[in-house]
């Protein structure tokens, strides 16, 4: 496409726009509703900022197609990524987070054209993390340039990873069996609550592997590009290639170090997108 630089511009003051409205009602009494299951919510705060990045969009490129989180939701739709340029949006992910007003909740929007990302943005408004990536242009941190630590070694690793809001007893016992297979051998865990702020710590060399199961496209599309652009590696956790409608991910700082972390975990593949 000829106007990626458009495209650019023109979210980049959308999702400011968008922070300012998750910055003024963090710490303000939310109206929050249940989607699927007791912890996964949902707030007004969410489809405000999703429906401000798609009809701003929209109104600019009126034939480009959105995946957004809340929108699906609402139509309990299976999504459809096809080669058409298409926006895959999270209004705000870590909305637990954004419920309890603890600030590691992001704004999370990219646009893949022919299933590839060419935009990444996650933008943080409370702690003003601005993690931006272009095919090919590198990622970059409030406009300075991020790179992954380049770690190789899984005991010297520091690995980010999530419960996520799905309570199915399958799935819980293999995330505590993967916790206690990793601890060991590794330097630690942590967990930020939003997996597209974990994929950037791992770009940002703030940590050197995250991996999840149960996630979906909306959180992952921005992720993706920014971790390979800051010259990371994002494949399946079984250590194949990544797919974005698969709702499993494993992004690290190396090749090496990916698939030390995919020949330890036990697998668990979700109802696909």
């Amino acid at each position: 496409m000829s106007n990626l630089d458009e495209c650019y511009e023109t979210v980049i003051e959308l999702v400011k726009e968008s922070g300012q409205l998750i910055r003024e009602n963090i710490c303000k009494q939310k109206n929050i509703l249940i989607k699927s299951c007791d912890v996964d919510l949902v707030t007004e705060t969410d489809r405000q900022v999703e429906k401000l990045l798609i009809d701003g969009i929209s109104a600019k490129f009126p034939e480009h197609k959105f995946i957004g989180e809340e929108t699906t939701a609402e139509t309990n739709k299976k999504v459809t990524l096809t080669d058409d340029p298409t926006w895959i949006i999270d209004p705000v992910d870590g909305t637990m987070n954004f419920v309890h007003s603890l600030p590691h909740t992001c704004i999370s929007i990219a646009l893949w054209i022919d299933k590839i990302a060419e935009i990444g943005i996650v933008y943080n408004p409370v702690l003003e993390q601005f993690f931006t990536a272009r095919k090919g242009k590198g990622a970059f941190l409030n406009g300075k340039p991020i790179h992954v630590s380049q770690e190789t070694e899984l005991q010297k690793a520091l690995i980010m990873n999530e419960l996520g809001t799905c309570r199915d007893p399958e799935k819980l016992r293999i995330t505590i069996d993967n916790l206690t297979t990793l601890t060991p051998l590794i330097h630690g865990t942590r967990s930020l609550g939003s997996a597209a702020l974990n994929m950037c710590m791992v770009a940002m060399g703030g940590a050197d592997v995250n991996y999840e199961f149960g996630i979906h496209a909306w959180d992952v599309a921005a992720g993706d590009l920014i971790v390979r652009e800051a010259g990371g590696v994002c494949i399946d956790p079984a250590g194949g290639n990544f797919d974005i409608m698969s709702r499993r991910v494993l992004c690290a700082s190396t090749m090496p170090l990916a698939q030390k972390v995919a020949k330890v975990l036990t697998q668990y593949y979700p109802e696909r997108d």
